[in-house]
């Protein structure tokens, strides 16, 4: 009987550059933990505590073709590194997100320029993540946000304010009237971006967090200004926590028109004296910026289990569902909505999970046509576990359906995935993309994607 083939050969990244990342090696690419990764349509991001390395391909052509190498500008003092790396996308608009150690956000662009620095704490930056909410619990309307992780708090930047920097950084950075002094100066122009921070450390430091999307409001603040998040996080001290994040709706209103209108009106201003003065201003050292200060945040619940320890969250598309894996080898699936684990696994030490979306099995005749395309609907929700130990990856289906394929993974592989691709308008059901997962595997560079169908 033929073996089934579930992934397809998408092209391969070996070059000479990833030398400087540690490729040569066996398990380079996963035996690094300072080695960060973050995937994009045709795009595929490395990076070490200090360069990133981007990669470009398109169907057909060489996949190393077209290479850019940064080398961010980072404190020797206080022994700075880069510490999380994820893709920002916005519609026709691509940059490149870095956190680093001293707890810095740097936006690069694809050529290697930087658009933007900014600090959102002290410490650490753990993860960044790129998804949408929901605006308000009674509507279907979503919004983008960024969360930003360190060790005990949380940062939350509004997508359409990064949006608006970013074309606003383009518009200038290719007009006309661009000169090579001002561009080198862009990153200073448009001010910082607003953000929103909270100390979730209630129950201990912790390694991973999420925000999982809007929650009711408490039960004697029914008719609160205020608008209120979920977070979850995970580490040491507490498996589990979860928290209620606030943001005051009404003192936000006009710190938002502010945030907008006045670095434009000096970006304008700005733009407009340099060509009518020409002569070199006189260096002003720009004042510190002062620490953020937190929102309130409101613990809820936490989970302890000593020695057990939260490793890593991730998130289903909804944000309704979480799997959070642990140092014993086990998998908590939990509802971010009811606060409870609905379900768990067990013997799956060093395990890695991603959400995926897969075509039903009644659908797989189906999907032999050429002229039917396929709506959301047609998809099931299903996890990903990817058992290094064991060199498989699983598929199991949610919430509680059985497992549908266990696949094959060559050592030295890792799973991902590609960001969250923020869209200005909505996306036609007939063209809805669903969650896919990439292998790539270190050792020989060739990146494959998993196949929709279970057939």
């Amino acid at each position: 009987m033929a073996r089934r083939n579930h992934t397809s050969e998408l092209g391969c990244i070996a070059c000479d550059d990833l030398s400087e990342l540690g490729a040569g090696k066996e398990g380079w690419l996963v035996n690094n933990p300072n080695l960060l990764t973050a995937l994009d349509t045709h795009s595929i991001a490395l990076a070490n505590r200090s360069i990133v390395l981007i990669l470009h391909w398109v169907e057909g052509s060489d996949p190393v073709g077209n290479r850019v190498k940064i080398v961010p500008e980072l404190s020797p003092i206080e022994a700075e590194n880069i510490s999380a790396i994820e893709w920002l996308v916005f519609d026709d608009i691509k940059v490149l997100g870095l956190g680093t150690s001293s707890g810095y956000l740097l936006i690069y662009s694809l050529r290697g320029d930087l658009i933007h620095k900014q600090i959102v704490s002290p410490g650490k930056i753990l993860r960044l993540r790129v998804r949408d909410t929901k605006r308000d619990l009674t509507q279907d309307a979503s919004s983008e946000e960024v969360c930003v992780v360190l060790s005990g708090v949380i940062g939350r930047f509004d997508g359409s304010d990064i949006q608006n920097m970013l074309q606003r950084w383009f518009r200038e950075r290719y007009s006309q009237f661009w000169d090579e002094r001002e561009s080198e100066n862009s990153k200073e122009t448009f001010g910082r971006l607003p953000y929103q921070l909270w100390n979730v450390s209630k129950y201990g430091s912790c390694v991973d967090a999420a925000i999982t999307g809007l929650m009711p409001p408490p039960l004697l603040e029914l008719e609160s200004s205020q608008r209120y998040y979920c977070a979850i996080t995970v580490g040491a001290d507490a498996v589990i926590s979860a928290y209620r994040l606030s943001v005051d709706r009404s003192r936000s209103i006009v710190g938002a028109i502010l945030s907008k209108v006045v670095p434009a009106t000096f970006s304008t201003i700005t733009s407009i004296s340099k060509m009518l003065w020409r002569s070199d201003p006189t260096p002003v050292k720009r004042p510190e910026p002062k620490p953020q200060p937190f929102a309130r945040a409101s613990p809820l619940t936490c989970f302890k289990d000593h020695p057990r320890k939260g490793e890593k969250v991730t998130l289903s598309p909804s944000g309704t569902l979480a799997a959070v894996t642990d140092s014993l080898g086990r998998i908590l699936l939990l509802d971010t909505q009811a606060l409870v684990v609905v379900r768990l696994w067990k013997g799956y030490r060093d395990a890695s999970c991603l959400f995926v979306e897969m075509l039903a099995k009644k659908d797989a005749e189906t999907s032999k046509s050429a002229y039917h395309e396929h709506v959301k609907s047609d998809y099931c929700l299903c996890l990903a576990i990817h058992a290094p130990r064991k060199g498989i990856v699983e598929i199991w289906q949610m919430r509680t359906g059985p497992r549908l394929l266990s696949i094959p993974c060559a050592k030295g592989s890792k799973i991902l995935q590609p960001t969250y691709r923020f869209a200005s308008s909505e996306v036609s059901v007939s063209s809805y993309v669903p969650l896919e997962l990439f292998f790539l595997n270190g050792d020989s560079g060739q990146l494959f994607v998993l196949n929709r169908s279970l057939s």
